[in-house]
């Protein structure tokens, strides 16, 4: 083809004719600020872009790119640029005019970019598709700020505490046959806030946010911190089940429960714990199981140690709840007398307890006592031993032992025994005291019962009282 050559007096002239011929809607009367971008962006439906033709302003303008990806320009007409690079773009605009004028010399500018539509799947609180828009930096030429991978996580809602950060799947479409994978790994991002891979996204991307192998404490703990974990404050329902209060399905949010109080903090176990009324006094804390299920219906199980968080201040032990997580306290097979007071202490135990206390106390029957109360305060609590009757030197104390028994055990006796685990244990819920009559409470009692009928007389002869006291002083 030969190229076309005119006088340089009839090129303007043509050159009106051309624009003249063609409708001129896509034209912009002025040019405005462009933006720079990098060159992986691929031109898509609803980007605007400004068009130069070097020396031919006729054919230069401003255009929005339609939904099927292809411009109308003057002279050439449709011409598709969906998937193109600006760099692809202004080389298919170039080789169209090139027929037409000689050597053009043609540059692309992207004005302003279309939202991202980003997919996102996986351990992420609310998969689906969303629209992600591009913001704009400052200056003459302003930069378009791609948003980035955290970004999009925190707009579906955060990930969940089962998710493996360290192999988060992006699927990006380059062409049309032409798809590449990239695997970010978000926790060396978070540990050292550098990372050797792009974290921003295009349109189209596809974000998968995989399952751990298994439940990592530590780890759920430190993450819960990042902006692209589920809010603090979004409520999660689990179940409580086990050597607990009160089992059964709790909403646990973040903050103090005990005392009725939202503060900052996630859910966690012992939120739960509280919940449910607290453990009970045979409960295991040392092989707590936490079960947990992932998007893809893989059950995760953890065991929680929580006499750990209490002797070694091990915070990874109180994790993070997530939806849907199911909380079983075992029964423990023997415990330690020496333990129970630390338990009782503890923020996740009953706050109060309930125990029986029969026999020979001013006011006998069931008490709800604090989870710390001493067999001497209970007893004191039922308003202490009745004067002249009650063995106030033993006690018997029965209790339900974690295999499922019952255990009698003698108590001795010393009011001003401080907590001691053989004289002054701590009671724990269901235990019954017995407080026996002394022998000789026993033995008048005896007496009265055959003499009270007959108004204290035997064989018609009236016993005296006087001689009824005398008899409780000889057994004595």
């Amino acid at each position: 083809m030969k190229w076309l050559t005119l006088p340089a007096l009839h090129l303007p002239l043509l050159m009106l004719v051309f624009v003249f011929s063609y409708p001129q809607t896509n034209l912009a009367q002025s040019p405005s600020p462009t933006i720079s971008t990098n060159t992986d962006y691929y031109l898509g439906g609803g980007d605007n872009i400004r068009i130069d033709i070097y020396d031919v302003p006729q054919l230069s303008g401003e255009y929005q790119i339609p939904a099927g990806g292809a411009i109308q320009m003057p002279i050439i007409g449709s011409i598709s640029l969906q998937g193109l690079t600006l760099e692809q773009a202004a080389q298919v605009i170039t080789r169209a005019y090139g027929r037409i004028v000689k050597r053009p010399l043609v540059t692309i500018s992207l004005q302003a970019a279309r939202p991202l539509n980003i997919w996102l799947s996986g351990e992420i609180s609310r998969p689906g598709s969303y629209l992600l828009p591009l913001a704009n930096g400052g200056g003459t030429r302003p930069s378009v700020q791609f948003p980035t991978l955290p970004q999009a996580l925190e707009k579906a809602g955060g990930i969940r505490a089962s998710a493996d950060i360290r192999r988060v799947i992006v699927r990006r479409r380059l062409k049309a046959n032409q798809e590449i994978t990239i695997t970010y790994n978000l926790w060396d991002y978070l540990q050292t806030g550098q990372t050797t891979q792009d974290l921003t996204l295009r349109d189209g991307d596809q974000i998968l946010v995989p399952p751990q192998e298994k439940i990592n404490l530590a780890e759920t703990n430190q993450v819960s911190e990042s902006n692209f974990y589920i809010p603090a404050d979004q409520p999660r329902t689990v179940s409580v089940l086990g050597e607990v209060k009160r089992p059964g399905r709790y909403v646990a949010i973040g903050g103090d429960t005990q005392n009725g109080q939202r503060t900052n903090g996630q859910p966690t176990i012992i939120r739960a714990l509280q919940l449910a009324g607290g453990i009970t006094s045979i409960a295991d804390i040392r092989q707590i199981q936490l079960q947990r299920y992932t998007r893809n219906g893989k059950q995760q199980i953890s065991t929680i140690n929580l006499w750990q968080y209490l002797q070694e201040q091990d915070a990874s032990q109180d994790t993070i709840l997530q939806e849907g997580d199911i909380i079983f306290v075992p029964t423990a097979t023997a415990i330690d007398p020496g333990e129970v007071s630390v338990l009782a202490t503890s923020s996740f135990a009953s706050a109060t307890v309930q125990v029986s206390i029969i026999g020979e106390v001013n006011t006998p029957g069931a008490l709800k006592l604090p989870a710390n109360t001493t067999l001497n305060q209970a007893i004191l609590s039922a308003g202490g031993f009745k004067q002249n009757r009650a063995n106030s030197r033993f006690v018997e104390l029965i209790r339900l032992n974690p295999n499922g028994t019952i255990s009698r055990s003698q108590v001795p006796i010393n009011l001003n025994q401080g907590i001691d685990a053989q004289t002054n244990p701590i009671i724990q819920d269901n235990d019954i005291i017995i407080v026996a009559r002394s022998r000789t409470t026993v033995w008048i009692d005896n007496i009265n019962n055959i003499l009270t009928p007959a108004n204290n007389i035997i064989g018609g002869i009236l016993v005296p009282t006087r001689l009824i006291e005398l008899l409780k002083i000889l057994v004595n």
